[in-house]
């Protein structure tokens, strides 16, 4: 038996109440900015398919793929 996939809420937009936004703490030509921009394009639609629901929600596979494509790059 498969429940419904839940996902953690993600917005990479969203503020902070810190007084900063991301934009303002990442410089223009940032590595970041550019791993942002090429995931975002990336089509997740086979990734989600691959989740059987049920169980605690799970972080947006969006969000995990910026993770690992940003640490690979920087060696971290």
């Amino acid at each position: 038996m498969s429940g419904k996939v839940v996902f953690k809420p993600y917005d990479p937009d969203q503020a902070t109440f810190l007084p900063y936004s991301l934009e303002e703490l990442v410089p223009l030509g940032h590595p970041v900015r550019i791993v942002k921009q090429v995931v975002d394009q990336v089509d997740v639609k086979p990734i989600n398919r691959k989740y059987k629901g049920g169980g605690a929600s799970s972080f947006h596979p969006r969000l995990m793929l910026k993770l690992l494509v940003y640490g690979y790059l920087s060696n971290t």
